[in-house]
């Protein structure tokens, strides 16, 4: 393993689609969300250590989640860390990130990776991967995992590729945002479509210059005083300036407008475990459909449901068909399946 290679786990986020489980506090990246005795957050640094050493991934998160992260992640040195002193998407996440390593290796490759994303197939991802990273280093491209899609999926954005294009990095023709059922069903069909699941490879000096190219007011800001990054005085800078920084995602930022954009065709058995029903869909069920993570429960004619109850907790439910039970000590989740888009927009009024 060449020690140029770095991968950068994503870990800022809320989750609050995850409501009441995922919260402010103890967002869903920290979460044991499969009932299996991990978070996601160490599911996915377990895998990343397979490809770069240790003291080669880094944690961007929010500073509230410093903590959080050595927690989770005891044998990760601090200073891997990285802390945003506010939420302002991936844009300027990703920015600050690509500037950090350049102060620590110009030469490096980088991952971008989510914190909170499940893989099954972890050999062919691993594959992936290094692929992307052989590729980033010999070209100037901006590289995306994309999933071979198994169905029609509306909750997904979409890459497109050249239909007769063999190669095993493909040139992205165009990104399309989440469809309705019909197009989905469409683009399956065709061939020629994947998941964007928000998984990147590029080197620092790739990415710095489509930054300068695509959105060079993010850069402008993090580097009115470039030289402190890299030093004792990183985290005092940052915490000035990246507040000032456009809240923006990576994909509007620079994705979509490079030209560079690569794709690796990847079948790594991936989730983003984006709701409750994903999580449902994921996990195994019992006789009627039901995923139940709890201690002690009595569940009497319940069909395709997902029900979830703290450890202390005994759980009785009768009569119950397509619905989340979430239990939690502060909050209580009783929500019909096919309206749990509806949650997030529940947790912004309660708060």
């Amino acid at each position: 393993m060449t020690n140029k290679n770095y991968i950068a786990i994503m870990a800022g986020g809320i989750g609050s689609r995850f409501w009441p489980s995922s919260t402010i506090d103890n967002p869903k990246q920290f979460l044991d969300i499969l009932n299996i005795g991990k978070s996601l957050i160490r599911l996915t640094y377990e895998r990343c250590i397979l490809v770069v050493p240790n003291e080669n991934v880094l944690i961007v998160t929010n500073k509230r989640y410093k903590e959080l992260v050595k927690e989770h992640l005891p044998e990760l040195p601090e200073e891997n860390i990285l802390c945003e002193p506010s939420m302002n998407n991936t844009a300027p996440c990703i920015a600050y990130t690509a500037l950090h390593l350049k102060a620590k290796d110009p030469e490096a490759v980088f991952a971008v990776l989510p914190s909170d994303h499940v893989i099954l197939k972890e050999t062919a991802y691993i594959s992936s991967l290094k692929k992307a990273f052989n590729y980033a280093t010999q070209h100037p491209a901006i590289e995306t995992l994309g999933i071979q899609p198994t169905r029609p999926d509306t909750g997904y954005g979409y890459i497109e590729v050249v239909s007769n294009d063999s190669a095993d990095v493909k040139k992205v023709n165009s990104f399309k945002e989440k469809p309705n059922i019909n197009t989905a069903q469409t683009y399956l069909e065709e061939g020629n479509y994947l998941w964007n699941a928000g998984m990147f490879v590029w080197s620092v000096k790739t990415l710095l210059t489509s930054f300068k190219v695509n959105a060079n007011g993010i850069l402008k800001v993090l580097t009115q005083d470039e030289s402190k990054i890299g030093t004792q005085e990183e985290q005092a800078y940052i915490d000035v300036v990246y507040p000032n920084t456009e809240r923006i995602s990576v994909d509007y930022a620079i994705i979509e407008k490079a030209e560079n954009v690569y794709t690796i065709p990847a079948d790594i058995g991936w989730s983003d475990l984006g709701t409750w029903n994903s999580l449902h869909s994921y996990l195994e069920k019992d006789e009627n459909n039901n995923v139940v993570q709890a201690n002690e429960s009595h569940i009497e004619n319940v069909s395709n449901s997902f029900i979830r109850a703290q450890e202390e907790r005994v759980i009785v439910i009768k009569g119950l068909k397509d619905f989340i039970v979430v239990d939690e000590p502060d909050a209580l989740l009783i929500y019909p399946k096919s309206k749990e888009q509806e949650i997030k927009n529940i947790v912004k009024s309660l708060k």
